[in-house]
C-alpha cells in the first residue's frame, strides 16, 4: 500500500495533481479480495503550498534586494555623473566618445536594474482606493500602443462594461499590466495578437492576458515568477518583472497563474477580490 502523487493533463490543457492511494482490500477471514484505489484531486492545495513558498522566498529576497540596491545606487550615480562630465570635456570628433557612450549606456542599464530591485523590495504601506481595472488596462494599453504598432501586434479587448471595482493602487496595478504587456511583446518578435479579457466571477474580478507568442517551455513554468529568472537572451530584461508583478498581485490579495503552449502562446490569469459594500440597516 502507499500514496503516490501524479500529474495529469486535462482536456482544457491544465495540469491536475492527483493523490493516488492504494491499499489491499481484505475479507473477514483475512483473504485478499483485491485492491482499494482512492484518487483525490489536490491541485488547489499544491498550488496554495507553492504560492506560500514563493511568497516567503520573495519576502526574504526583497529584504536582501533593498540593501543591495541602496548600496549600489550611490556609487553608480557618481560613476554616471563623472563619465558624462568627461564626455563634455572631449572634442566632438574624439574617437573615445564611442567608448564613453557605451559606458553611459551600461550605467543607465545598471540603474534600471537597481530601480527594478527597489520596486521588487518595496514593502511600505500603499494607499488603496476603489479601482476600475478596465480603466487601468486601457491606460496601460495606451502607454504601449506605439511599441505594439512598431512590433506589428494587434490588440483585442473584451472588457466587461459592468466590472465591479477592486481595492488597490492604480500605479502598482498599472505596473503589473505593463510588465505583462511588455513580456507579451517580447514573446512575439514577428508580430502577433494580444487579447485582454475582464469579467466578474463569484465575488472576484478576473483578468486574462493572452498572447500568440513563442510560449514558455513546460520545464520553466514553475520558475516563471522566480526573481532574476528569464527566458530572454543575455542583456534583455532583468528577470524581475514577473516577480514584481507576483508581489503586487499578492499585495492586493489576488492570485496569478500562467498557462503556456510552446509555439502557440501564453496566457496569464489574474483574480482580485471585489470591493465589499457595507450593508446599512435602519433601526
Amino acid at each position: 500500500s502507499g500514496i503516490y502523487k501524479y500529474p495529469l493533463r486535462g482536456r482544457d490543457g491544465r495540469t491536475m495533481i492527483l493523490n493516488v492511494s492504494i491499499a489491499p482490500l481484505v475479507g473477514k477471514t483475512g483473504e485478499r479480495l483485491g485492491r482499494l484505489i482512492l484518487i483525490e484531486d489536490v491541485s488547489q492545495r499544491v498550488r496554495l503550498e507553492d504560492q506560500m513558498v514563493q511568497t516567503e522566498k520573495l519576502t526574504s529576497l526583497g529584504l536582501l534586494a533593498a540593501g543591495v540596491a541602496h548600496e549600489v545606487n550611490t556609487p553608480l550615480a557618481v560613476i554616471s555623473n563623472y563619465i558624462q562630465m568627461l564626455a563634455k570635456q572631449l572634442p566632438s570628433d574624439d574617437p573615445r566618445h564611442t567608448l564613453i557612450e557605451k559606458i553611459v549606456k551600461q550605467t543607465f542599464r545598471a540603474s534600471e536594474i537597481v530601480n527594478h530591485l527597489l520596486n521588487f523590495s518595496r514593502t511600505g504601506a500603499t494607499e488603496f482606493t476603489e479601482v476600475n481595472l478596465n480603466a487601468v488596462i486601457e491606460e496601460t494599453l495606451a502607454l504601449v500602443s506605439h511599441p505594439f504598432r512598431s512590433a506589428r501586434i494587434s490588440v483585442i479587448k473584451n472588457l466587461d462594461p459592468n466590472l465591479p471595482p477592486v481595492l488597490g493602487s492604480v500605479n502598482r496595478l498599472q505596473q503589473v499590466f505593463l510588465n505583462l504587456f511588455l513580456n507579451a511583446r517580447d514573446a512575439m518578435p514577428e508580430g502577433g495578437m494580444l487579447e485582454v479579457r475582464t469579467a466578474a466571477q463569484n465575488g472576484t474580478v478576473e483578468v486574462e492576458v493572452t498572447d500568440t507568442g513563442v510560449g514558455i517551455p513546460r520545464e520553466h513554468l514553475n520558475r516563471i515568477f522566480d526573481p532574476f529568472f528569464t527566458t530572454k537572451g543575455s542583456g534583455r530584461g532583468t528577470g524581475l518583472g514577473l516577480s514584481v508583478s507576483y508581489g503586487i498581485v499578492k499585495e492586493h490579495a489576488g492570485k496569478i497563474d500562467v498557462r503556456s503552449t510552446p509555439g502557440k502562446g501564453t496566457s496569464f490569469r489574474l483574480e482580485f477580490p471585489v470591493v465589499r459594500k457595507g450593508v446599512h440597516v435602519e433601526s
